[in-house]
């Protein structure tokens, strides 16, 4: 199972790629875990300069802006 994290304040933007990642994975049938990190200090630490971002297994894997669901199908394949 991943573990994803969703990083950002609670903005539009993060909420929209929250519901991104869990509808992708539930159409691809890929387990997840799906965690909100709101505390700046850990978002910040994680090297992220802008949000959302989005760090899969611990690795920062986008930063700014909403994915698109391409690329969020290959965080989950991958």
């Amino acid at each position: 199972m991943k573990t994803i994290q969703v990083l950002g304040s609670g903005c539009t933007n993060c909420q929209r790629t929250y519901a991104l990642i869990e509808e992708i994975a539930r159409q691809e049938g890929v387990a997840v875990e799906i965690k909100k990190v709101e505390d700046m200090a850990e978002i910040l630490a994680l090297g992220v300069m802008s949000t959302p971002g989005v760090a899969v297994d611990g690795k920062v894997v986008h930063s700014g802006g909403l994915p698109d669901r391409k690329r969020i199908a290959e965080w989950l394949k991958g």
